[in-house]
C-alpha cells in the first residue's frame, strides 16, 4: 500500500469545521491556538460558529482550511502515530491546499502557512475591481474542448478586444472551471451550452481565481514567498502547475507564485501520484470535496475522507 495525503481548498469551508476536533484533541486545539495567534484574530471561532459569510470570504477561508488540515495531520501524527516520512508517499493540495501540503511536509510551518494564505487571499480579492471577473464550471466537458471553446469566446464581438478566459481548474470526471473577464465567461457559457455540454453555470465566486487577472496577486505572493521562503519538504509534494512532485524550495517557491495564475491541474496530479504507485489517498481536512473526484480520476484507488474525530479513527484503522 503506497499511501498520498491529498489537502482541499476553497468551497470545502464549512461553519462548524474543525469545532470536534478542538473539543476532541489538545493538538488540534494547538493548531487553531497558533494560526489565531498569528493573525491576531479569534479565526477559530469564525470557523466553529460563523457567520458563513464572513468564513466564505477568501483571506478567512483560505487560512481557515488550512488550520482544519494540519489539525487532523497534527493528531493523526500524536495521537494515531504516522510517520508522514515512513507512512506517506507524496501529498499534493488543491489550489490553496498545496500550502497546506507544504505544511504537512515540512516546507512551511503552520504561523508561516497562515501568514502567506491571508495574504495570497487578500491579493487575490484586490487584483480584480469587483464585477469584473468571474468563473464558470462547465460539467461534462473535458480540458482540450474547454480551451478551445475558451478561445472562441476570448474576443469581445462588440469591441474587437479580446479579453482572458482561460481554464482555471482542470479537475477532471468531465469537471473544468474557467475564469476571466465577466463577459468572456459568460460568453464561454452560451457557447457550451451550445455544443451540449452538460451543464455549464457561472459559480458565486468574489474573484477570477487561477487566471491570468490575478498577476497583481502573484507578484504579491512572488514578493511575500522572498521574504519567507520555504523549505525542502521531508516528502515530495505534487506541485499544482506542473503535475510533478517537487523538493527544491527555490523551485517550490517559483510554482507557488505561478500557481495563483496558472491552471490547477488536479486531475494530472492524482494520475501522476497513481503511475508513482499511491493506490491509497487520504483527504486531510473539511469535507469531501476532493475524495469525490478520486473516485472519478482513480477509480481502482481507495479513496477516504479524514476531517472528523470518527474519520480520523476510522483512518487509523485502515492504514
Amino acid at each position: 500500500m503506497a499511501i498520498a495525503f491529498v489537502f482541499p481548498g476553497q468551497g470545502s469551508q464549512a461553519v462548524g469545521m474543525g469545532r470536534d476536533l478542538a473539543a476532541a484533541f489538545l493538538p488540534a486545539r494547538e493548531v487553531f491556538e497558533a494560526v489565531d495567534e498569528t493573525l491576531k484574530q479569534n479565526l477559530s471561532r469564525l470557523m466553529f460558529e460563523g457567520p458563513a459569510e464572513e468564513l466564505t470570504l477568501t483571506a478567512n477561508a483560505q487560512p481557515a482550511l488550512m488550520a482544519v488540515s494540519l489539525a487532523v495531520l497534527r493528531v493523526l501524527e500524536k495521537e494515531g502515530g504516522i510517520d508522514l516520512r515512513t507512512k506517506v508517499a507524496l501529498v499534493a493540495g488543491h489550489s490553496l491546499g498545496e500550502y497546506s501540503a507544504l505544511a504537512a511536509a515540512g516546507a512551511l510551518d503552520v504561523p508561516q502557512a497562515a501568514r502567506l494564505l491571508r495574504l495570497r487571499g487578500d491579493a487575490m480579492q484586490k487584483a480584480v475591481p469587483a464585477g469584473t471577473g468571474a468563473m464558470a464550471a462547465l460539467l461534462g466537458a473535458e480540458m482540450e474542448q474547454a480551451a478551445a471553446i475558451c478561445a472562441r469566446a476570448a474576443e469581445d464581438p462588440v469591441t474587437g478586444e479580446t479579453e482572458v478566459v482561460q481554464a482555471a481548474n482542470d479537475n477532471g470526471g468531465g469537471q473544468v472551471v474557467i475564469s476571466g473577464h465577466k463577459g468572456a465567461v459568460e460568453r464561454a457559457v452560451e457557447l457550451a451550452k451550445a455544443e451540449g455540454i452538460r451543464r455549464a453555470m457561472i459559480l458565486p465566486v468574489s474573484a477570477p481565481f487561477h487566471c491570468a487577472l490575478m498577476a497583481p496577486a502573484a507578484d504579491a505572493m512572488g514578493e511575500a514567498l522572498e521574504r519567507d521562503p520555504p523549505k525542502a519538504p521531508a516528502i515530495p509534494v505534487i506541485a499544482n502547475v506542473t503535475a510533478d512532485k517537487v523538493t527544491d524550495p527555490d523551485t517550490i517557491r517559483d510554482l507557488l507564485v505561478r500557481q495563483v495564475t496558472g491552471t490547477v491541474r488536479w486531475r494530472e496530479c492524482v494520475a501522476a501520484m497513481a503511475t508513482m504507485g499511491c493506490d491509497t489517498f487520504v483527504e486531510v481536512g473539511s469535507g469531501k470535496v476532493l475524495t469525490g473526484l478520486m473516485k472519478r480520476n482513480a477509480p481502482e484507488a481507495r479513496a477516504l475522507a479524514c476531517g472528523t474525530p470518527a474519520e480520523i479513527e476510522a483512518v487509523l484503522k485502515a492504514l
